[in-house]
């Protein structure tokens, strides 16, 4: 990635928050412009029930539009699943003119190695949430759920946001934050970059891990909500940047 890469995550865009959408599709067609290469950390959409949702949906047309006359724009556009959107597929990151990255991924940016991840993997202590997360990017549970209709996978996805809201009301703080072994564990397995960024979380700060004598910092994305939030980095370092 060549020239200012620029990183969000966890906007949650759906129809129902209109402010947001308007801030990333402002954010798309002005300050985006300026970087080489734009990264969203996965839960761009709130949920995803399938690509073939996308020609009955205005709002997530849109969404892709933008991301497409960003591209077209001469903006690289990378997309990572998340949480909320892992069934995203080859059908959306074409609309939107992007590349598809793994998770996790090391690549270099501004000179030097830096880990990306969503970040749900590395809330290890959440094991109910772990063994959902596992159940659903089965292969063959994504493929069931695809070969529903429409309407019974809102409906199942509905339910699930609602149950999902429920069960965090009850969980401690600690357990939704990161794991610092599962964190030390994912930079020893990519020989130690010296950043790592992730979101998912919603907790924006940065922090320092030591691994095989090495240190990393860890940035955190902050989500979307009344204000957007990116994370600048070049060969100067990293800069956080709020839009108003």
């Amino acid at each position: 990635m060549h020239g200012p890469v620029f990183f969000i995550s966890d906007l949650h865009l759906c129809a129902e928050r209109p402010h947001t959408t308007q801030l990333l599709l402002s954010f798309l067609a002005t300050t985006a412009r300026q970087a080489g290469a734009l990264v969203v950390l996965g839960d761009l959409f709130e949920y995803w029930i399938g690509d073939d949702a996308i020609a009955e949906d205005p709002h997530t047309q849109s969404v892709l539009q933008a991301f497409k006359a960003l591209s077209d724009s001469g903006t690289a556009v990378y997309l990572m699943h998340g949480n909320r959107d892992f069934l995203m597929g080859r059908s959306c990151v074409e609309a939107a003119g992007a590349i598809l990255l793994q998770d996790p991924v090391c690549l270099e940016v501004g000179g030097q190695r830096v880990l990306l991840s969503h970040g749900d993997a590395l809330c290890a202590d959440d094991h109910a949430y772990q063994a959902f997360r596992q159940q659903v990017r089965e292969p063959a549970w994504q493929q069931a759920f695809l070969q529903q209709p429409l309407a019974t996978r809102r409906a199942q996805v509905e339910a699930l946001r609602m149950r999902s809201e429920s069960e965090k009301s009850l969980k401690a703080e600690a357990i939704m934050d990161v794991n610092a072994d599962a964190v030390e564990a994912m930079l020893a397995a990519h020989a130690s970059p010296p950043l790592l960024i992730h979101g998912h979380t919603h907790r924006p700060g940065a922090h320092t891990h030591t691994v095989d004598g090495r240190a990393c910092t860890r940035w955190v994305l902050s989500d979307w909500h009344d204000t957007g939030d990116y994370l600048q980095v070049d060969a100067s370092g990293c800069t956080r940047h709020r839009i108003a």
